[in-house]
């Protein structure tokens, strides 16, 4: 059983990856890029900086963009349209929709019940990409 409330090589947990990716949306939601602002909606101790929060944003998105067939299997993602680009706020608002992530209304045990679903079935890691999936290229 994978450690699933982790991300491989991330010092924070998937909660706090995703809910401070929803603070971002709601920034972006009213107009501006979403970073900073996520950055700034958190704990001070947790030394989050707006950088930190883009490279997250990125992770998670090619993550979905990896699963989507096997989250086709579970969810109805007629919807959601991968972006060109590396800010791809509308793509990440869509799954986070489906998954019933949404900044107001954060549901952790349903991200959970996924995360344990899709490790189970893959015995892969919904976020991120451990050693051995990496390369030297990236």
């Amino acid at each position: 059983m994978l450690p699933i409330q982790l991300i491989p090589y991330f010092q924070y947990t998937v909660h706090a990856v995703v809910a401070t990716l929803l603070f971002g949306l709601l920034f972006w939601q009213k107009g501006r890029r979403g970073f900073y602002g996520a950055s700034i909606c958190v704990d001070p101790d947790s030394q989050l900086t707006p950088w930190l929060v883009v490279y997250w944003h990125r992770v998670i998105v090619r993550s979905f963009r990896r699963a989507h067939a096997f989250l086709g299997r579970m969810f109805d993602l007629d919807e959601i349209r991968s972006t060109k680009g590396h800010i791809a706020w509308p793509e990440v608002k869509s799954y986070f929709g489906v998954l019933g992530c949404h900044p107001k209304t954060f549901l952790w045990h349903k991200l959970k019940l996924l995360l344990h679903r899709y490790s189970r079935n893959t015995g892969q890691f919904l976020f991120g990409k451990p050693s051995q999936q990496r390369t030297a290229a990236g």
